[in-house]
């Protein structure tokens, strides 16, 4: 179900309500309660492993990720995704892709989950005796 806005926001777009909706889907597909956030924050509509981002709704309608070099090299060749800039800074291991790929993002999303799960994993602690 797609989050309605609240009084403090804007209305909701008909493209970023597709873009929404195949969001949560993808938080569903990872076992997450989401709800679109209006906030301008970065992370504010993000899925995370080990408290980091692997996947997250931009203000444009666009799913981003977060997967290694080579695979965001392969992706943006294919024009499959394109890379993610922020404040005119290309942001390196991160692409976004547009709501008319939607049924690729769970596939990606998996993609992107396990990656940062791998490089992001709590190491056990030592037990002291």
């Amino acid at each position: 179900m797609i989050a309605m806005p609240t009084a403090k926001s804007t209305a909701v777009k008909p493209r970023e309500g597709i873009a929404a909706a195949a969001f949560a889907a993808v938080a569903k597909h990872h076992g997450e309660a989401w709800t679109l956030n209006t906030a301008s924050k970065f992370g504010a509509n993000a899925l995370r492993v080990h408290d980091k981002i692997f996947a997250a709704l931009t203000r444009s309608g666009q799913l981003l990720l977060k997967l290694p070099p080579a695979r965001v090299t392969e992706l943006t060749a294919a024009r499959r995704a394109a890379p993610f800039e922020s404040g005119g800074r290309r942001m390196n291991g991160w692409i976004v892709v547009s709501p008319e790929r939607r049924r690729d993002w769970i596939e990606l999303s998996d993609e992107a989950r396990a990656y940062v799960a791998t490089q992001n994993a709590p190491t056990p602690r030592r037990r002291r005796t």
